[in-house]
């Protein structure tokens, strides 16, 4: 007799080859969603560079750091955003503080210098000659860590610090600290009897700058030599839908290029979705509902059942069902309390009240051979009952 040859097994799982050709096109897409998603925010101006120097602004190049610490030492410090504003609340125990980013007249320059207050030039050279007379800037000054190397106080109980910006020809009479080249990047001088600080940059007054070094002893101690300091800082520019003056609503915080983002994606995926619709073809129809055999479907069930070791929930479902089938033949409502299921039960196949509350209401099977009996236990009761 010649031996019949099985037939090979014919393998129908999609090879590693076959799962890349059919998956590289979504992912080439999925890939130039992304990239459209994402070019204009990363290629946009994030908004959130913050306002350097504002005693007001958290980000890195804000000063609120040295506000608050000015704060804590006793120093009161207002912020004002004009220089009429300025003047207005400068007193003679103030102090006027005027940053780099600060636009202001000539006219507004004189009133300044006109009023006598001390005043701090972080900075700013617009105007250097009326803000702070005699003192011309020289060069520009590459910000790093320097030395001080004056004997000026301030300066010197700080140590080096992160200063630059601008280095300066300081009048005569003046204290010149941490030098660049020969020449001061901070000037100090006292014309007409007010005290005029000059700094070339203010990066060691930043958030970002202020731990290193000496950089906040240094900015303590110039900003705090009185009692009072009023801060010019930039105005706030209001964006598009702000909530007032007081407040910034929600748009204000999202960069303008989100919602073209957004756009974009959404008209992604739309063309991914007609493509793969397209594709994959119609949708295949099927005659439901699907008849199942009640057998299979307790049989399934329990098979999840021991799979998750779920034999308090098995227990559970034997003995609802057992209860429902023996309160009709027991002449009880399916609302009967335990107590009458369990005594009319037991008066009806002459069992101990004790046993069949055991079945009926009994703890959880401790292991699947316990389960089995009470599925026996059950099936006994039923039983009796019906054949009482």
């Amino acid at each position: 007799m010649s031996a019949v040859a099985a037939p090979s097994s014919v393998s129908t799982a999609p090879t590693a080859r076959g799962v890349w050709r059919s998956g590289r096109g979504v992912l080439v897409v999925a890939l130039l969603v992304l990239v459209t998603a994402l070019a204009p925010v990363l290629l946009s101006s994030p908004g959130t560079a913050g306002r350097p120097l504002d005693p007001a602004d958290p980000s890195l190049s804000g000063g609120k750091a040295l506000a608050e610490l000015l704060t804590r030492r006793g120093v009161s410090v207002e912020r004002v955003e004009s220089v009429a504003a300025m003047l207005a609340a400068a007193r003679p125990d103030s102090q006027l503080l005027i940053g780099d980013t600060v636009a202001m007249t000539e006219d507004e320059a004189r009133e300044i210098a006109a009023s006598g207050r001390d005043r701090l030039i972080v900075g700013n050279a617009a105007h250097l000659g009326v803000l702070a007379p005699g003192v011309l800037a020289d060069d520009d000054a590459r910000s790093r860590s320097r030395e001080p190397r004056c004997s000026l106080r301030e300066a010197a109980g700080a140590g080096s610090a992160f200063i630059g910006g601008l280095s300066f020809t300081a009048p005569a009479g003046a204290t010149g600290c941490y030098p660049a080249d020969g020449r001061p990047t901070l000037v100090r001088y006292s014309p007409d009897g007010a005290t005029v600080t000059v700094t070339g940059g203010g990066a060691f007054m930043t958030n970002l700058r202020l731990a290193e070094d000496g950089n906040a002893a240094l900015a303590l101690n110039l900003a705090g030599a009185r009692p009072r300091l009023i801060w010019l800082a930039a105005p706030e520019k209001p964006g598009p839908g702000a909530a007032g003056p007081s407040g910034t609503s929600l748009g204000d915080l999202i960069p303008d290029a989100v919602p073209w983002a957004i756009l974009q994606l959404a008209v992604a995926v739309v063309v991914v979705a007609l493509w793969r619709g397209r594709r994959l073809g119609p949708v295949v129809a099927e005659r439901l509902p699907v008849v199942v055999r009640a057998s299979e479907t307790v049989e399934g069930r329990g098979r999840l059942y021991r799979a998750r070791r779920a034999r308090d929930r098995a227990a559970q479902a034997l003995r609802a069902a057992a209860i429902d089938r023996l309160a009709p033949r027991l002449g009880l409502p399916p609302t009967a309390a335990a107590e009458e299921v369990v005594a009319a039960a037991a008066v009806r196949t002459g069992r101990e009240a004790a046993e069949v509350r055991s079945a009926l209401y009994g703890p959880v099977p401790a292991d699947d051979a316990a389960l089995v009996a009470l599925a026996a236990q059950l099936d006994t009761l039923e039983r009796q009952v019906r054949d009482s």
